[in-house]
């Protein structure tokens, strides 16, 4: 009898399984809030736990691309890369309160962790303190957490006043950084968009200089490019679209200066939307063009963030962006060496150190992070209610017809 009952008691362990933990992929609906909440834990689990237990500088791995330019340097500032890189993907669910009772127990042990180690990350006397003086990277890291604060006001109004103003002058910090002639000046304006919401202390020039010098690098059909040159590569959603969107969101509560732009910036915020679609294949994968591409699904950044702020244009619905991003997180995550001893590897589809590069390091493909966004509507959001739909390729590819695509001229 005993045996029986001990026998019983395993399987019943057996099966409580929380997101965190492993399933395989046949147990889940692969485009269900559930296995995005399974694969956004299995992620950033790591880090917000060893952050909140100020044990991120111990059990973080030490790792960089086989590129590295300066391989001390770029794992002193892993850390605060990966808690930007993180945060800004998962901050707009923290701010939820609804959901499953498995999702909300889940949510509140999250906010726990992330109050926790946004503490100790600005503590001087923890040892996960991070310090944003250690060079230009600092500039690019701080603006995600920028990013995630501006995402959701959550994280701003459950810090005790001291680390406020201790974030604050940290991202301040950074100001004595100049920024590349790239998208990076949209790290600095992200950074004073978090200023001018949250300290009112902003530098208006940072910000007029990069909406201006964007619009000069404006190139038509919804692209812009990287700097004087055009690369073909996915940092119009890694970084450009996203922080246009974000920076806007801000400055237009500020003036009305800027109306005409932020007017165009909507117009191509919704164009290459489209695009982003288009790029998913029938199984998930998506061209593996340029530099950055161990940044897995943040490829995607820039249509998550649509899908976030509501602002999809009329040619997606939501039923298929919905399944083309599932199809994408399912794909970018299924490869048994995407994870190593629970850490993100450098690669896009498993371990491949040959795609780094020179400035990666273990933080960097966190960005990933950013595919979760839709995480932050409610589970009664009609993204996660409306019908399951095919995406563009997936149709077109399966015989079924289709709207072709085409540029719109969007000046």
């Amino acid at each position: 009898m005993m045996r029986k009952i001990l026998v019983l008691l395993l399987l019943l362990c057996c099966v409580t399984v929380s997101f965190g933990q492993d399933k395989t992929n046949s147990t889940l609906n692969e485009t269900s809030r559930v296995f995005w909440l399974r694969e956004m834990d299995r992620m950033a689990r790591p880090v917000m736990r060893s952050l909140a237990h100020d044990s991120l500088r111990i059990n973080m791995p030490k790792i960089t691309s086989i590129a590295v330019d300066n391989k001390e340097h770029r794992v002193q500032v892993q850390y605060v890369e990966v808690l930007g890189r993180v945060l800004c993907g998962i901050s707009p669910w923290l701010a939820l309160n609804d959901g499953s009772e498995e999702e909300q127990a889940l949510r509140k042990q999250y906010r726990n962790w992330t109050i926790q180690a946004l503490s100790n990350a600005l503590d001087s006397n923890a040892n996960d303190f991070m310090r944003f003086d250690l060079g230009g990277q600092q500039l690019v890291d701080a603006s995600f957490i920028s990013v995630a604060f501006l995402r959701s006001s959550w994280l701003w109004n459950n810090l005790d006043t001291k680390t406020q103003e201790s974030l604050i002058k940290a991202i301040k910090t950074t100001r004595q950084f100049k920024p590349v002639f790239s998208n990076w000046l949209l790290f600095s304006a992200m950074n004073e968009a978090f200023l001018a919401q949250y300290s009112k202390d902003w530098d208006v020039m940072r910000v007029d200089y990069a909406l201006q010098q964007l619009e000069q690098w404006y190139v038509g059909d919804g692209m812009y490019k990287d700097g004087p040159h055009y690369a073909y590569d996915y940092y119009n959603s890694y970084v450009i679209h996203p922080f246009l969107s974000g920076i806007m969101d801000v400055i237009e509560q500020k003036t009305k200066s800027y109306d005409g732009m932020f007017a165009k910036i909507k117009l191509r915020n919704q164009r290459y939307a489209i695009i982003l679609e288009r790029l998913v294949n029938t199984d998930g994968t998506f061209p593996p063009s340029g530099r950055s591409v161990i940044y897995r699904g943040a490829a995607f950044h820039h249509l998550a963030d649509m899908v976030l702020k509501k602002r999809l244009p009329e040619e997606l619905t939501e039923g298929q962006v919905r399944a083309a991003l599932s199809a994408v997180l399912k794909k970018t995550f299924e490869s048994p060496t995407t994870y190593h001893q629970n850490w993100l590897t450098i690669g896009l589809y498993g371990d491949q150190p040959g795609l780094g590069d020179f400035y990666n390091n273990q933080g960097s493909p966190y960005l990933c992070s950013t595919i979760f966004l839709p995480l932050g509507l409610s589970e009664n959001d009609s993204f996660w209610t409306s019908k399951e739909e095919d995406w563009s390729s997936k149709r077109i590819w399966s015989g079924q017809d289709w709207k072709k695509d085409k540029s719109k001229g969007i000046q």
